[in-house]
């Protein structure tokens, strides 16, 4: 399994990479922290680099050590070894407490698992010249459109009918997107946070020319693309100028 990612800040001085990706020989995740809004209490002491780098590491441990495990219990169990890691001094019931996408590919034997937990999306790039997208989009169909309250994501957040990210419920893992398909049929997979997917959402892009771009110049070219669309037509109105972005691309 060869594996080649690019990660990136949006172009700020002294701000932390949001984004967060870890590999091993046969695996890698993929996560993207929710930036806190500004003036809102998070009710944790910690940031959330330091959130995607925890929940990152207990991904990465377990992904190593418990091999057997399905993706979704690898998951949930990382969320639980993080919430331990700061539940004396933090405030775990607080709604806005630390959160992050996750997105992770393994190959085991002849299949590859995947799972997609909220909107950093993985495409499956089959020999056949298809391009599956595994997108959890439900931030985008929350009640009354966009753009959506402070106080509407903070209610809808880890609930039934909401959307569903890595944070404070370790069972929010069990509504992740996860699945198998057999490795033979795959050319290889693209894994992209929100920084990189704006290429699809706003610059008229298609997955299939994102994966060829991942294929044949790196993905980092991807990110180069977001900031040359950024920076040539801006961003659609109340949106950031710039995101932490991120891609992997994985193949065999």
């Amino acid at each position: 399994m060869h594996i080649s990612y690019r990660t990136v800040p949006a172009p700020s001085p002294g701000r932390r990479n949001e984004d967060f990706v870890i590999a091993g020989p046969d695996w890698i995740a993929v996560l993207d922290g929710a930036t806190a809004p500004a003036g809102v209490d998070s009710g944790c002491r910690h940031d959330v680099a330091w959130f995607t780098g925890r929940l990152g590491a207990a991904l990465g441990r377990g992904l190593t050590t418990t091999p057997e495990s399905g993706l979704v219990d690898v998951l949930s169990e990382a969320v639980r070894e993080v919430m331990a890691a700061h539940q004396d001094g933090c405030d775990l019931t607080n709604a806005d407490s630390p959160s992050s996408t996750v997105a992770m590919v393994r190959r085991r034997a002849e299949t590859v698992d995947y799972l997609v937990l909220c909107d950093s999306p993985v495409a499956l790039a089959f020999t056949d010249g298809t391009v599956t997208v595994i997108d959890d989009d439900r931030t985008e169909h929350l009640p009354g459109g966009r753009p959506y309250s402070l106080e509407l994501v903070r209610s809808l957040r880890n609930r039934p009918g909401g959307f569903w990210v890595a944070s404070t419920r370790p069972e929010a893992a069990c509504e992740a997107l996860a699945g198998s398909v057999r490795a033979e049929d795959l050319r290889g997979v693209l894994l992209a946070t929100d920084g990189v997917t704006r290429l699809v959402q706003w610059y008229g892009r298609t997955w299939e020319q994102l994966v060829e771009t991942a294929a044949n110049e790196g993905p980092g070219r991807l990110i180069a693309q977001v900031r040359e669309a950024e920076s040539a037509h801006g961003t659609p109105g109340g949106a950031k100028r710039h995101d932490d972005a991120t891609a992997a691309w994985v193949w065999w």
